[in-house]
């Protein structure tokens, strides 16, 4: 079970830090492969930042609401 909480953190974790990463790439105006502009790729990091955060947030709000760790 842990492991695949593990698996279900990792990979929002991963796509929050390609999210970072592709917002960095457009300050230094690199443009990576998939997007066709520099503001896509900005906007497609964010978001993907945004997404990862939200949800390892609340899987963790919900973890501690669960094991009646929060007030």
């Amino acid at each position: 079970m842990r492991f695949i909480a593990l698996l279900i953190l990792v990979i929002p974790g991963f796509l929050a830090a390609w999210g970072i990463k592709l917002m960095r790439d457009m300050l230094f105006q690199i443009l990576q492969p998939p997007f066709p502009f520099l503001w896509l790729q900005f906007i497609t990091g964010l978001l993907l930042l945004i997404g990862g955060v939200w949800f390892i947030a609340g899987f963790v709000l919900y973890r501690d609401r669960k094991n009646k760790k929060q007030e």
